[in-house]
């Protein structure tokens, strides 16, 4: 069954509009919206944040099923038995949407898919969530309603409606909502210290399994993670708006699934389509940052020099050239071991593309690079095997992917690093360091702090959040 989707819009001014001040004032009277921003407005490419409102279908994975909703209220549902393809039922699923209008790189589905989900890409296995996570689903894709597209570049605002057949238009109900000024705001309070399952002696023990599974040859590096938590009253919002004032990145966004939440501000992009290219953005090499910009120039000098670092990123190059070239061609290398900033670490990036046509499988393409190789080692399949067997719980969302699937052929995931899961008056994060054969236990584990610097900063100052 086929689903016509006639797509309105409408072009407003901007000027006096955020983002962050649109999504306050839609998420009381639409629930379930959500917020996506990129720190790189200085370009055109990157210039724009969306805002999705009122979910009308979706595609989701949880608890051993398929769940497919429409816009007409009609819901599927298949078990997923050994041999269930979800890449294909995903694209059938999005193929029983038609829209009347090209809108490249703005309207689809958006959401995510967590870590745990490769095992419907490989033959992996992954350990059973804990219980408390059941809920949690392994991908969702939701088409909204309305998507509020800010181009900051023009200073304007389109506001686009996808209107099923036989539906009437509410966008005039929309746009009064954005053009008024109010917003509910609410307070946060974390409620205790940050604590992990896994202690700082613990975390070393597993960097030195990881080490010795190197040596051994079994994999040349592998990727070993820990959980943090911190329970709160109140707004998980005001932890977002605080996240993206220290630590800005390509990648912000704030999803609200009704009983969860997920919001980070990843650095990195997992995979995205565009123009007829598909780019892998790898980021390996991590120093801390001193607060002092000519040590700060300093230690980046070193990163570039050393030894262990540079081996381990061109190690995650290579990986991520091999992982394009299972679906498309002409794989080249665009930048190599550029330095990036951030607020509390300094990280060397490349990025590898490749060509797609129109007969690239780009749902398939996608799940040959899942999950990123910088979140999992080299080779990649025999490091989740030993990271499952390693780390002592599922890691569910961390490490997986969030952002966009158009439809026309167009991706972009962030993986899901520098986030949050927000669940039971709960906050979530988690970090990991990648192990190599000369790995130090006690600098691996300064790294995955570092790189949790600017999460836990960020629960600090929401804390001081009152407008």
């Amino acid at each position: 069954m086929k689903y016509r989707i006639k797509t309105i819009t409408r072009i407003l001014p901007a000027d006096l509009q955020t983002p962050v001040g649109i999504y306050l004032k839609v998420r009381d009277l639409f629930p379930q919206s959500a917020l996506l921003e990129s720190s790189d407005y200085h370009t055109t490419q990157n210039s724009f944040s969306f805002i999705g409102v009122e979910p009308m279908a979706d595609f989701s994975v949880t608890k051993e099923q398929i769940v497919r909703r429409f816009p007409d209220g009609r819901q599927l549902t298949d078990a997923l038995t050994e041999g269930v393809d979800v890449i294909e039922i995903l694209k059938d699923y999005i193929a029983s949407f038609e829209t009347e209008t090209n809108l490249t790189g703005i309207n689809g589905f958006f959401g995510y898919t967590a870590y745990d989900a490769v095992r419907y890409f490989e033959a992996v296995r992954i350990r059973k969530k804990e219980e408390k996570f059941a809920e949690i689903p392994d991908m969702i894709y939701i088409l909204y309603r309305y998507i509020i597209v800010v181009d900051h570049f023009k200073n304007q605002m389109t506001i686009v409606e996808n209107l099923p057949e036989g539906q009437h238009s509410h966008m005039p109900e929309l746009i009064d909502v954005i053009q008024n000024n109010n917003m509910a705001r609410y307070g946060f309070e974390a409620l205790d210290d940050t604590g992990s399952p896994i202690s700082d002696e613990q975390y070393m023990e597993m960097v030195k399994r990881g080490i010795r599974h190197t040596q051994r040859g079994d994999v040349f590096q592998i990727v070993l993670s820990r959980r943090f938590s911190r329970g709160f009253r109140g707004d998980d919002f005001n932890v977002y708006r605080a996240l993206r004032c220290i630590n800005p990145s390509p990648y912000l966004y704030y999803f609200d699934f009704g009983h969860f939440r997920i919001f980070g501000s990843s650095p990195e992009t997992h995979l995205r389509v565009a123009g007829g290219k598909a780019y892998i953005d790898p980021i390996a090499g991590t120093f801390r940052r001193t607060g002092d910009d000519i040590r700060d120039s300093e230690l980046a000098r070193k990163l570039l020099e050393d030894e262990k670092e540079n081996a381990e990123h061109i190690m995650l190059v290579d990986l991520a050239r091999n992982d394009l070239s299972r679906g498309a061609g002409q794989v080249k290398i665009e930048f190599l071991r550029q330095i990036q900033y951030y607020s509390h670490v300094i990280h060397m990036v490349s990025r590898v593309s490749a060509c797609v046509s129109e007969n690239t499988d780009v749902l398939r393409l996608f799940a040959d690079t899942f999950p990123a190789g910088t979140l999992s080692g080299a080779p990649k399949v025999r490091a989740m095997q030993l990271i499952d067997d390693i780390e002592p719980h599922s890691r569910g969302i961390y490490g997986g992917c969030i952002g966009y699937i158009g439809f026309q052929g167009e991706l972009n995931q962030a993986i899901t690093i520098r986030s949050f899961l927000s669940y039971g008056n709960r906050l979530y994060a988690q970090a990991g360091a990648g192990i190599v054969a000369h790995s130090s236990p006690e600098s691996e584990l300064q790294e995955l702090n570092n790189k949790l610097g600017a999460l836990m900063k960020a629960v600090e100052m929401s804390e001081k959040v009152k407008n």
